[in-house]
């Protein structure tokens, strides 16, 4: 799509007179004859395009465009990374320059590597000033663990069920090891345990409120007893996203901060997903007042381009040194120059705001579909990242798998790009996104779990 099409519109916006415009069924033909000749070699398909495998070719803003030419809303951000839209003259500029002037070298300081970590040290909170980059939020994480053990002189990290960290060894073993290929046992030293979950809870008040002085006490007894007393600190998700947009209380992590500094354990955030605006903060952690000692960040640091950063406060930068920390790729000229541009634009536009507003809009329309559905049990949304709970009982909250994945079908056919997980759908719109597109495509949501239950239930 030409970017003429979008000239008489605020970046973001979505002419919806226009869009979402399906001309062919989707999966279409072509998308059906890319996939086939694709997949003939490509393997290891993500579960949205296993449901849906259609081809896509070009997106601007909160627009996508299939092989076939039907246009999508989008509801993804391809997996939580495009936060400013696609494309977005700015960040595809820096992107350019850079890739003209000079592509890599190592990591030796660069006039646009200065320049972000300067920004970084403007927007990040407390005294998160010691940096390194990356390229991907697996490495980012493992890199952030070695700086956890280093910064403590300890081995044990602990992290919490559903959590999900990346896919190499040591992020594995923080996360719900699936298959057998990831190793017989975790890493030695990596330890689980229950998080609150505001809508699953495993101990609650006996006014039904979450208990989550009970997850501290266990947090404590687990480590007197179930650890060799060699832990370094937690690791966790803000909120977690492979778990389904599950939400903590919101005194849950003031406590566990508080726990850790009473403890001399160290707090590490894996922001991969929720940072960068996300959330309608930089951090999402900054939601409740928390500073982390060490915090990863990735996805949408460079709007699409692979860039990820680990940064680490103050007393713990030279924790940096002990783990040998540079990476082939990691703040090569293009990555900082997106990472930067994508910062500034926020910067700009005043996007954390528009983030948070977003949030609230959605959480008012969701709640109509919870009141309205019965099998919409739960409903959370904090910024620019939302989930939908099906279960086939609001009372048992058994989950209904099969909704999901229809649910997920019946919108995609409808125009709308977007996230499967099982029962839960999960949502993460570009928060450039503007509020009438924002409610359009809730309200094709609304209408597949309409569809879906008239097909599952009548």
């Amino acid at each position: 799509m030409a970017a003429s099409e979008f000239s008489t519109l605020k970046w973001g916006q979505v002419d919806l007179d226009r869009y979402p415009n399906v001309v062919v069924p989707p999966p279409g033909p072509k998308s059906k004859q890319y996939h086939d000749r694709c997949t003939k070699y490509f393997k290891g398909l993500s579960g949205q395009v296993k449901q849906f495998p259609v081809a896509f070719e070009s997106g601007e803003g909160c627009v996508l465009r299939d092989v076939d030419g039907n246009e999508y809303i989008d509801f993804s951000s391809g997996i939580y990374v495009a936060t400013l839209g696609h494309c977005h003259p700015k960040v595809s500029e820096a992107i350019a320059k850079y890739a003209g002037q000079l592509m890599n070298a190592h990591d030796f300081t660069t006039p646009i590597k200065t320049l972000l970590c300067e920004k970084l040290a403007e927007v990040l909170p407390g005294d998160l000033s010691g940096l390194q980059f990356y390229d991907a939020g697996t490495a980012a994480v493992e890199a952030g663990l070695r700086v956890l053990r280093a910064a403590s002189g300890k081995n044990e990290i602990v992290s919490c069920f559903y959590d999900f960290h990346g896919k190499t060894q040591g992020a594995v073993s923080l996360a719900h090891i699936r298959h057998r290929c990831y190793g017989a046992t975790r890493v030695p030293g990596m330890h689980m345990v229950p998080r609150p979950n505001t809508y699953r809870p495993m101990w609650t008040k006996p006014d039904g409120a979450i208990d989550t002085d009970k997850y501290i006490a266990f947090y404590d007894e687990y480590i007197d007893k179930g650890s060799v007393h060699d832990v370094a600190g937690f690791c966790l998700e803000p909120i977690q996203g492979w778990g389904g947009s599950v939400m903590p209380p919101e005194d849950f992590f003031p406590k566990l901060r508080k726990y850790c500094d009473d403890n001399g354990l160290l707090l590490m955030a894996d922001e991969v997903l929720t940072g960068w605006g996300r959330t309608g903060k930089w951090l999402c952690m900054e939601h409740w007042g928390v500073v982390p000692d060490i915090v990863t960040i990735g996805k949408g640091f460079g709007n699409g381009f692979p860039v990820t950063c680990v940064a680490v406060r103050e007393p713990y930068k030279k924790s940096f040194e002990a783990i040998s920390a540079s990476s082939s790729y990691g703040g090569n000229p293009m990555a900082c120059a997106a990472a930067l541009a994508s910062t500034e634009v926020i910067q700009e536009e005043n996007l954390l705001e528009h983030a948070q507003r977003l949030g609230e809009l959605a959480l008012q329309r969701m709640a109509r579909m919870k009141d309205e559905h019965r099998i919409v049990g739960d409903v959370r949304a904090r910024g620019c990242l939302m989930g939908i709970e099906l279960v086939k009982d609001k009372a048992t909250k058994e989950p209904f798998d099969e909704a999901g994945k229809l649910v997920y079908q019946n919108a995609f056919r409808k125009g709308l790009a977007w996230i499967p997980a099982g029962h839960i759908l999960r949502m993460s719109p570009p928060i450039v996104m503007d509020e009438a597109t924002l409610l359009k495509g809730l309200d094709m949501i609304d209408e597949a779990i309409g569809e879906t239950e008239k097909e599952l239930l009548s």
